[in-house]
């Protein structure tokens, strides 16, 4: 429960952030231009500290790590605060060092998560994980809205602090998983490597594992299309195809709704095939971009974020399980900040190219093919070995 609530408050934090700085740019207090900026520095932060968090929290205390990333972000607000309408640099500095907290604490979490509940019961406590991250979603936001009719903009970003410094102090240590529970042939290094050569023993790792390596391509395709459509393409296709906002706003809000729902089918779900179920959920997600090439009715668009967001959830909790139970202990932390970098890193890439593209080739090619890799890259991951349990042992077993 503590492990818990630290990682609501930690995405209570994040998603609140770039809101209350939007509010400062409503109130002009901060410009526009001086917002990408903000942004930026903490998406640099968040990509520069995740293969390092890994590092560090399989060589060190995950509970350490989590520790210490926390007290940085949490030290940072109160920055943010101090520069707002003095200085942009130095908000932006503490902004990378707030981008950098958010991603040290990624991977540390979710090895975290490994030692503090038992295996038997993982599905259910990655599933109650990622419930809070779709709350969050919901909440964090509001809630800055709600809160900013009463407090300055100053004092939500010393709140956001404060959430950081729960995040940081709420979860308890626990127990390494041991070999047993893990495919076997594990092996520590008899001398510690330098941090490149850790960080890739993690990749090394990562590739004993088809099924991972497969899965996560699948997973970078999906994101780097499936929401570069979500992020530009359906605020423009609600404006110029519906003229209203109100197809944007009621797909969102279906898609955090249909991940709930997701989250919560996934804690008391146990499909026989894992891996492909998972997969094929993840696939889900090409039938979002596909409702915006036809003009349809909004309800339908609506509907179809809505089973993406069910989707998502069914392959992101077996995905985080099966990483705990499948890899070796002591480098589940690089091999999960291999995950969040590549997933979640290659993301603005597909942003800033989907603009251009739809302007060389048109929206609905390129919405086409944004659905066409969603549904393509999942069917050519499950071919991999291992993919039908996300295990090559369980596999095996299953094919007997």
């Amino acid at each position: 429960m503590r492990l818990w609530t630290g990682a609501t408050a930690s995405g209570l934090a994040t998603w609140a952030l770039p809101f209350v700085l939007g509010l400062a740019v409503f109130d002009r207090t901060l410009a526009a231009t001086d917002l990408g900026l903000l942004l930026a520095a903490r998406t640099v932060g968040f990509l520069a500290a995740v293969p390092v968090a890994g590092v560090l929290a399989d060589r060190h205390s995950r509970r350490g790590v989590v520790l210490w990333a926390g007290l940085a972000a949490g030290a940072a607000a109160p920055v943010l605060a101090a520069g707002l309408g003095r200085s942009v640099l130095l908000m932006a500095a503490a902004a990378a060092v707030s981008g950098a907290g958010q991603g040290a604490c990624r991977p540390a979490y979710q090895a975290l998560t490994a030692e503090v509940v038992d295996a038997g019961r993982r599905q259910q406590a990655n599933a109650a994980m990622t419930l809070a991250v779709r709350v969050t979603t919901l909440v964090g936001p509001s809630s800055a809205a709600l809160l900013a009719v009463f407090l300055d903009i100053w004092a939500l970003l010393v709140g956001i602090g404060l959430l950081w410094l729960v995040a940081a102090c709420a979860p308890v240590a626990g127990a390494r998983p041991g070999a047993a529970e893990v495919t076997p042939e594990f092996s520590a290094p008899a001398v510690r490597a330098t941090f490149l050569g850790e960080f890739a023993e993690g990749v090394r790792e990562a590739r004993r594992h088809p099924w991972f390596l497969a899965g996560l391509g699948a997973l970078t395709a999906v994101i780097a299309t499936g929401y570069s459509a979500t992020g530009v393409a359906l605020p423009m296709v609600s404006r110029d195809e519906y003229g209203t906002e109100v197809v944007l706003a009621g797909a969102m809000t279906a898609y955090t709704a249909g991940a709930l729902g997701g989250a919560l089918l996934m804690a008391r779900w146990r499909p026989r095939f894992p891996g492909w179920a998972a997969l094929a959920g993840l696939a889900a997600y090409g039938f979002a971009p596909l409702s915006l090439v036809f003009p349809v009715h909004p309800v339908v668009v609506m509907a179809a974020y809505a089973v993406a967001g069910v989707g998502i959830e069914l392959f992101n909790v077996p995905w985080f399980t099966a990483a705990q139970r499948e890899v070796a202990p002591d480098k589940l932390a690089r091999v999960s900040s291999l995950d969040f970098l590549l997933s979640y890193g290659l993301a603005p890439l597909g942003l800033a190219l989907i603009a251009p593209a739809i302007d060389a080739f048109g929206a609905r090619a390129v919405l086409a093919g944004c659905a066409l890799v969603c549904f393509a890259a999942p069917a050519a991951a499950a071919l991999a070995h291992g993919a039908r349990a996300f295990s090559v042992a369980r596999g095996r077993d299953n094919a007997h």
